[in-house]
């Protein structure tokens, strides 16, 4: 197929591809490129929007180039499609949400915007216990945290691929999701793709052809962070019936509440990480694995991803791909652009990963430089996002007026946790991002470029403080009254300095 190149109109400016480059957009000012077949490390959809009210959408990933002259597009396999004349960028937004992903009507769970939530995996890494579940549950509860969302990470089954509880470590899992339903937490369970090729439901799966394979028959083994296993081929609709019986079991026999989706990559034809090409029960588009996983999580209420493809609209939470314990983009720095990408490809439920990073297990090692501004920080960025989600316990790294101002962050979200639901409510209906670029909302007004404050809904403006050592920071006003935490009263549009000590989350409300 033929290239595609759009010249760039005055001012314009591209959102889209890859949420995990959010820092790199708007795309425009520099040159940048992305392959979209090549997606392995976040949410993406082959979507590209214009602040001129211009879009290009594909069902198949695509090839493209953004620079200052304008872009270019390479066509995979299917049609590009250049929408034109919408206006804005929230135009554009809204008649390709109405086209190709338009919203479900639903929901994930409430208590996902009222309340935290608490992974186990820095805590307990990967020897969590029934034991050391309640106990986490029980000290979140004593020191002034609210009971929330509470996710059973890595390592409480068999063995991948064996969806059971190790009853060796959780002697009664039943009655520990009792206690903490009795203590107010929903309960999320780790979950993956993968099975050990040495355990005894492989057997099984691989005699009903239940998993992937190469081209002699054999099941492939690919290459994960936890080592070599066999994948579920959830493309077929056999084995997306077996993953889904497995998480109705939990359900059934133990109440719980919901899944984590972790992993979840695409099978990239020419790339090292499987033993051999996948030979697919029939022929795929690209990426239509990575797609297929995610779908698993479509129709329960608690569901959360760090892949996905396509699937804009749907009541998934979208967690950003795990970030590190630094200020730059690969952690601090990163949440508020990723989170402005992920809302205007579809993704309204959005998650900024675990409070401090921390992505290995490494924030626990004995050298670990532990940053407690950074920690206070980022708890106070990922307070008014869709969902909050901390990992690593507060009580235990901070301390004095530190932990206080993190506490302070969680107050905050509780305070505005119905203000949060009612967005992800009319999200659910309408599709529009809850968290959203000034760019969005104040369309041609020089804001293009602002990635380090957002708007939640219209009408509250939070400006974090994302950048080490700093105590004040430029907020920019857009037109309209503005009411601060503080008390102050701006008078928008404007750009001012405002104060922003390390127990300060700056936020205002429009009058």
């Amino acid at each position: 197929m033929t290239d595609i190149s759009i010249a760039r109109l005055p001012g314009e400016y591209w959102w889209g591809g890859v949420i995990n480059e959010g820092s790199a957009m708007p795309f425009g000012q520099t040159v940048h490129t992305r392959d979209l077949r090549m997606t392995d490390d976040n949410q993406a959809s082959p979507l590209l929007l214009s602040s001129r009210g211009r879009y290009i959408w594909s069902e198949e990933p695509f090839v493209f180039r953004a620079d200052e002259e304008g872009l270019s597009v390479s066509p995979g396999a299917g049609k590009v499609i250049l929408e034109e004349g919408h206006g804005s960028l929230k135009g554009a937004y809204m008649h390709a949400s109405s086209a190709h992903f338009p919203p479900s009507g639903h929901i994930p769970d409430a208590l996902a915007f009222t309340a935290p939530q608490y992974c186990t995996w820095i805590e307990m890494f990967y020897a969590p216990t029934q034991d050391k579940i309640i106990r986490y549950a029980e000290a979140i509860l004593a020191n002034g945290l609210p009971p929330g969302i509470l996710i059973v990470d890595d390592n409480w089954m068999k063995d991948y691929g064996m969806w059971d509880f190790d009853k060796h470590r959780f002697p009664d899992p039943a009655a520990m999701v009792a206690e903490l339903h009795r203590l107010g937490f929903k309960v999320m369970l780790w979950m993956c793709p993968y099975v050990s090729a040495d355990c005894t439901i492989f057997k099984a799966l691989r005699s009903g052809g239940l998993l992937m394979t190469g081209a002699d028959g054999a099941p492939v083994l690919r290459q994960w962070w936890n080592g070599y296993s066999a994948v579920v081929d959830y493309t077929k609709a056999e084995g997306a019936a077996w993953f889904r019986r497995q998480m109705d079991r939990l359900i059934a026999d133990y109440g719980v509440d919901g899944f984590k989706l972790d992993a979840g990559e695409p099978i990239v034809p020419g790339t090292p990480d499987v033993t051999q090409p996948v030979a697919w029960s029939r022929p795929l588009r690209q990426l239509e694995d990575c797609e297929a996983y995610a779908s698993l999580g479509v129709g329960y209420s608690l569901v959360e991803l760090r892949m996905c493809w396509k699937l804009g609209g749907q009541a998934l939470i979208q967690r950003q791909r795990d970030k590190t314990h630094t200020w730059d983009a690969s952690g601090l720095g990163g949440l508020i652009p990723n989170a402005i990408a992920q809302g205007l490809l579809g993704y309204a439920f959005n998650c900024p990963d675990m409070i401090g990073g921390g992505m290995d297990g490494d924030i626990n090692a004995p050298d670990f430089r532990f940053d407690s501004e950074l920690f206070v920080r980022y708890a106070q960025c990922a307070a008014l996002f869709p969902v909050m989600q901390f990992s690593m316990a507060p009580w235990r790294v901070l301390s004095g007026d530190e932990l206080a101002w993190c506490l302070d962050a969680v107050r905050l979200r509780t305070e505005l946790g119905e203000e949060l639901l009612a967005l992800a409510r009319q999200a659910a209906v309408d599709g529009l991002p809850m968290l959203r670029s000034l760019e969005f909302e104040h369309p041609g007004q020089g804001y293009a470029l602002v990635q380090d404050q957002f708007l939640l809904g219209s009408d509250l403006l939070v400006a974090p403080v994302v950048v080490k050592g700093q105590t004040a920071r430029v907020v920019h006003f857009p037109e309209g009254r503005w009411l601060g935490d503080d008390g102050s009263l701006v008078e928008g549009p404007a750009a001012l300095e405002v104060e922003a000590p390390l127990s300060r989350l700056p936020w205002y409300r429009k009058q």
